[in-house]
């Protein structure tokens, strides 16, 4: 009797066996992704609302759709918004709450008590903390591919940055005269442009701020101001409009990154780097 057809057949199942096992982890996946996710900061609405199904988010803060300082305030439209309350989030019966580690502590804490699955994001210090996170977030999500695709398009876009041959001192000046100083993902952003962080010489810490006197000595090269699109105006941001600042400016030695570009980590902190790198190009090649 030939044995061909047994050959055949044992080739069939061999060859079947790692498909139904892949089958079978893609099921698996599809079982423990969640279907109710809640984010309870912007920073976690940016992640969420990039790496998720649409048909995933219950709900994202009212921070995601304001485009003065969101930077998926598109995605946004048509998704249920709240204010991080827990009387909110209770009725919607999430499987994933997603919050920050150092906001809506109140009702971080009660959903703890209460049960529901939450993923506390920490603030990244570097890039790799930013993959990290990202890696993170889409793992919880259900959709590890989408993380692994958003950091292979960061680490694209910072490679095309072409730092400045001759590095400049700078100094980032944000609302309330807050800076970047070390140990911060902003320092890094700043360092990756090739520029030579300039608060790191004025002592302070990771929150610091620097008093326009100590700002205006520090003779930066490019004065970084971290400046919100054009609306209501704010005490915050009164002091990005001093006339010392403006002498700067008419200098040519300040470069505005729109604060939603800075306010958390993603793939948008690329184009950071590549606003700072431009403008320090720029202003080697000023007179």
């Amino acid at each position: 009797m030939s044995r061909r057809p047994i050959l055949t057949a044992w080739t069939v199942l061999t060859a079947m066996v790692p498909a139904a096992l892949g089958a079978s982890a893609i099921a698996a996946e599809l079982r423990a992704r969640p279907e109710h996710v809640v984010s309870m900061n912007l920073c976690a609405d940016e992640l969420v609302l990039r790496l998720a199904d649409r048909s995933q988010v219950a709900a994202v803060t009212y921070l995601a759709s304001d485009r003065r300082g969101s930077t998926v305030a598109t995605e946004a439209d048509g998704i249920p918004v709240m204010r991080g309350l827990s009387e909110e989030i209770v009725v919607l019966k999430p499987d994933l709450v997603v919050a920050g580690a150092f906001t809506t502590r109140v009702t971080v804490g009660l959903l703890k008590r209460i049960g529901f699955p939450l993923l506390e994001l920490d603030v990244p210090a570097d890039f790799d903390g930013v993959r990290r996170q990202i890696r993170t977030v889409a793992t919880a999500l259900g959709h590890a591919p989408r993380g692994e695709a958003m950091i292979a398009d960061l680490d694209a876009r910072l490679a095309r940055v072409v730092p400045a041959a001759r590095p400049l001192r700078a100094l980032v000046m944000r609302p309330n005269a807050f800076t970047v100083a070390p140990g911060s993902l902003g320092d890094a952003v700043i360092r990756a442009a090739g520029l030579v962080n300039v608060a790191a010489e004025l002592g302070h810490d990771r929150f610091g701020q620097v008093p326009l006197e100590a700002a205006a000595f520090a003779n930066a090269d490019l004065v970084v101001l971290d400046e919100s699109e054009p609306g209501a105006p704010s005490l915050a941001d009164a002091l990005l409009r001093h006339p010392v600042l403006d002498a700067l400016r008419r200098q040519g030695r300040t470069v505005s990154i729109p604060n939603r570009l800075w306010t958390c980590p993603g793939p948008q902190v690329a184009e950071v780097v590549a606003r700072l790198a431009a403008a320090t190009r720029d202003r080697n090649a000023s007179p």
